[in-house]
């Protein structure tokens, strides 16, 4: 494997160069990852909101879900 040099000035470039290519073609890319992280963002709320301290039964819990997987068919 060869190694490449090159100055800060040409990386900036190159980087810049991928990233608009990136842009332009892969928009997919893009909207992709932005949706992951709004997914992320939200889970995050959720579970921030729902910290109350207090616990549930896992059996109470458990009978719930069943319920409404019977329920769903």
């Amino acid at each position: 494997m060869e190694t490449i040099t090159m100055s800060p000035n040409e990386l900036k470039k190159l980087l810049r160069e991928t990233f608009i290519d990136v842009l332009t073609h892969r928009k997919d890319l893009i909207e992709e990852a932005v949706i992951e992280a709004m997914e992320d963002i939200g889970l995050g709320v959720a579970m921030e909101e729902g910290r109350t301290g207090e616990y549930v039964n896992k059996g109470a819990f458990m009978r719930k879900i069943e319920k409404r997987l019977k329920g769903a068919k």
